[in-house]
């Protein structure tokens, strides 16, 4: 029997170590625009999104935004918008992301209480969507295409 990782690889998926932190969540490293960060994989957030605190960081060019965010116990949250960044996860890139620009100190503070070190940001559905991601939590990994 073929092994998923195989078959994957041989349809042009790129396979990415998952890190399970002691919160239950999977952390990867990645670069925005260069720059390395760490961060949530998050099948349950809609938009992938980045700390306010982190947009210079990053080398972003936020735009205003109306739209109130909510998640993760915390509601209202004021955003901003960052349009066309460049991911990379290892030898893999993708040119245009959007990320929304949101105050995560709710995220790092519960990651905090259970002694993990914080986060820049969260990749979320959309990413995982755009990418046909396959997620192997079994061996703590995913693949993008």
């Amino acid at each position: 029997m073929i092994q998923l990782r195989n078959f994957l690889e041989q349809k042009g998926y790129y396979r990415i170590i998952l890190k399970r932190i002691t919160s239950g969540h999977y952390t990867f490293k990645a670069k925005i625009n260069n720059v390395s960060g760490v961060f949530i994989l998050d099948t349950g957030a809609s938009n992938s999104c980045i700390d306010f605190t982190y947009d210079s960081y990053f080398n972003l060019k936020k735009e205003d935004s109306k739209i109130k965010a909510a998640g993760a116990g915390a509601l209202n949250m004021e955003t901003a918008l960052a349009k066309d960044n460049l991911l990379l996860i290892g030898k893999w890139e993708l040119k245009k992301l959007d990320f929304i620009l949101m105050d995560l100190s709710h995220v790092n503070e519960a990651l905090k209480e259970v002694d993990e070190l914080s986060v820049h940001g969260i990749i979320g559905a959309d990413f995982l969507k755009q990418t046909r991601a396959i997620i192997d939590y079994g061996k703590n990994c995913f693949y993008i295409i």
